[in-house]
């Protein structure tokens, strides 16, 4: 008999910055963002035949109306642990549509996916990452699309906010409690800084309060179309809404797998 010993590495789990959003998302803002997401993505999601790929899947508004508009298999990259939890509760509560679901707990580059969707769509997620990381996005996009595959990028603010812009979220009730919130947008240096601030009272009376901070890089759409257009992307000839970039990947080329990128979630 060999005594086999494992020492577990020294290595820092990745903070989740979604941990407190994630417990409050669904009641104060997921009604209005199901709204949304079929609005921008629904008609371009319907006529989806090889794979609807949600990038930043976060509770899944865009995986579950991919799953109901279409009848194509639906790859949802969510890194994020706290949200994720919701989206695979959800998953497990549709016998009749999570044998088409496919749910990546990695970024999109470590999701190692090539040619498995014919319409993408990254909602409410390019705004919160870096620069250098979204960069690093585009080619791993590439290579999960099939040529010809269209592209649909919910668009982050073009420039810096002039002053604080504040967003009350709706008051919602669950039983005999009351939730609520707001959103502060503010700029610090060349990014926005999103400073979530929750609640939940009961007969007027503060029973929980969390606050969450999240970084926001503006990019204007001409930038964004520069970019994604260096890795075999040209703007889509059909109408979109202004909130969305619509972009198709171009026949005949090899899309490279870009480096590591923390996507978001919607």
């Amino acid at each position: 008999m060999h005594l086999v010993t494992v020492i577990a590495p020294n290595v820092r789990p990745r903070p989740d910055p979604y941990t407190v959003t994630a417990e409050f998302y669904d009641i104060l803002q997921a009604d209005e963002d199901e709204t949304l997401v079929r609005r921008l993505y629904g008609p371009a999601v319907a006529r989806a035949r090889q794979g609807v790929l949600d990038i930043g899947a976060g509770t899944g508004r865009v995986t579950l109306m991919s799953l109901a508009e279409s009848g194509a298999d639906v790859h949802a990259v969510e890194p994020s642990r706290a949200m994720r939890t919701v989206l695979t509760a959800r998953l497990a509560a549709l016998p009749a549509a999570r044998d088409r679901a496919t749910l990546y707990p990695h970024p999109l580059d470590e999701a190692a996916l090539y040619e498995v969707a014919d319409v993408a769509v990254c909602h409410n997620t390019v705004a919160c990452l870096s620069p250098a990381a979204r960069r690093a996005l585009w080619p791993s996009i590439g290579a999960a699309l099939s040529p010809g595959g269209s592209l649909l990028l919910h668009l982050p603010p073009a420039r810096l906010p002039a002053r604080d812009v504040v967003r009350i979220f709706p008051e919602r009730r669950i039983g005999r409690h009351e939730y609520g919130g707001r959103m502060v947008m503010s700029a610090v240096g060349g990014r926005i800084r999103a400073r979530a601030h929750y609640w939940v009272r009961a007969q007027g009376c503060m029973l929980q309060e969390h606050t969450e901070t999240f970084w926001m890089w503006p990019a204007s759409r001409s930038a964004l179309v520069r970019d994604l257009e260096r890795h075999g992307f040209t703007p889509s000839s059909g109408p979109t809404d202004a909130a969305v970039l619509a972009m198709t990947l171009r026949s005949g080329l090899t899309a490279g797998v870009g480096v590591g990128v923390t996507t978001r979630a919607g």
